[in-house]
C-alpha cells in the first residue's frame, strides 16, 4: 500500500472513530427526545396549558410511586385514583417524607401504563421537572397538574384503554451530599394556583 493510501485509511478509521464516539456522546438525549415525541415507553409530555376542549368520556388514572433504596425517604400518592374526562385540569399531590437527621436532594423519573397513551397524557405543572430537596425530618406534598389530550378518543388503539396508571420512582439526585439540617422536622404544602382539584381516595 502507497503512503497516500496509507494516509486515506487512517483518516478514515479516524472519521469512524469520531463519529462513533459523537454518537455515543448524543444517544441518551435523542432517545429521551425520541421518547418525549413518541411517548415511547410510556413517556408523558409536557404541556404549555389547558387542553382546548373537554370531552364526555371518562377515563380513571391511578397513582404509584416508588423509591429507589438508596434514598431514604418514604413516597407515596395522596390519593389512590381519580376519575376525570379526557381534557378536563386534573391536579393531584403525592408526598415524600424524609427519614434522615441531614438534607437530602431527590429526582423523580415517570411513565405511563399503558404505554401507548403516554403520547396524550400532558402535565402542565409537575415536581418531577426539577429535583427536590427536602430536610431532616421533612414532609412535602408534591403537586402534578396535568391533564389528557382530546386526541385520545381519536386514536383507535386506545379504544380499549379505560384506566391509566402514572408512575415516578425516587432517586438520590447525582451529587447530592448528606448535609446535617439545622432545622426541625416540618410539613409544607406547594400548592398550584387557579387548577381544578379532581382527586379522589
Amino acid at each position: 500500500m502507497s503512503r497516500y493510501g496509507k494516509t486515506y485509511t487512517v483518516f478514515g478509521v479516524i472519521c469512524i472513530l469520531g463519529a462513533m464516539t459523537t454518537l455515543t456522546a448524543y444517544a441518551v438525549p435523542l432517545y429521551e427526545l425520541f421518547c418525549k415525541v413518541t411517548g415511547y415507553g410510556g413517556t408523558t409530555q409536557i404541556a404549555k396549558g389547558s387542553a382546548k376542549r373537554v370531552l364526555d368520556r371518562k377515563i380513571t388514572v391511578r397513582f404509584n410511586a416508588d423509591t429507589n433504596l438508596e434514598l431514604p425517604w418514604e413516597f407515596q400518592a395522596v390519593q389512590n385514583a381519580v376519575s376525570v374526562k379526557i381534557g378536563e385540569p386534573v391536579l393531584a399531590f403525592y408526598q415524600a417524607k424524609s427519614l434522615t437527621n441531614f438534607d437530602v436532594t431527590g429526582t423523580a423519573t415517570f411513565n405511563v401504563v399503558p404505554n401507548k397513551a403516554g403520547k396524550y397524557f400532558n402535565k402542565v405543572e409537575c415536581f418531577c421537572f426539577t429535583e427536590q430537596t427536602l430536610k431532616a425530618g421533612e414532609t412535602v406534598d408534591f403537586p402534578v397538574q396535568f391533564h389528557i389530550d382530546p386526541a385520545f378518543s381519536d386514536d383507535r388503539r386506545l379504544d380499549d384503554v379505560d384506566t391509566i396508571t402514572l408512575s415516578y420512582t425516587f432517586f438520590k439526585a447525582a451529587g447530592s451530599k448528606n448535609k446535617l439540617s439545622k432545622n426541625p422536622a416540618w410539613t409544607k404544602k406547594i400548592s398550584l394556583k387557579g387548577s381544578s382539584l379532581k382527586a379522589v381516595n
